[in-house]
């Protein structure tokens, strides 16, 4: 059984137009500053407020920086993280664990799967090497 999803607002489809726009994500005073530019700006609130109405609609996914700082992404975009724990420097996971699962979209949990995140936290080769001299 698969639950249809909300109508989304006008402001919300210019917010998702503009992170799919966008190769890297973003965070949302990046993504303000690039609405600010366009045609139709949108306050800084009006542009957390949106991002968070597509992240509980499984539009859109955020990611929590070490530094608190969150980025938001199109789920379409299936790409995973490795983080340092030790300096915060994030790179790119190639391919995705989780696909190779086969999780199914619906579970007998009366669950349905809208997307995932997957980010492994670490030391990276710059602060493992600090380590091995201190």
């Amino acid at each position: 059984m698969s639950v249809s999803k909300p109508e989304i607002t006008d402001r919300q489809k210019q917010v998702l137009d503009e992170l799919k726009r966008c190769n890297d994500e973003l965070s949302g005073q990046e993504l303000h500053r690039k609405l600010h530019e366009g045609n139709n700006p949108m306050g800084l609130a009006t542009v957390y407020r949106n991002l968070q109405a597509l992240v509980k609609q499984g539009l859109i996914r955020s990611r929590h920086l070490p530094t608190g700082e969150v980025l938001y992404t199109p789920v379409e975009r299936d790409v995973h993280h490795l983080t340092c724990v030790d300096c915060g420097a994030t790179s790119q996971l190639e391919g995705c664990p989780v696909k190779e699962m086969n999780v199914p979209k619906t579970t007998s949990q009366k669950f349905e799967l809208l997307f995932h995140t997957l980010e492994f936290f670490g030391l990276c080769q710059s602060c493992l090497e600090k380590k091995k001299f201190s």
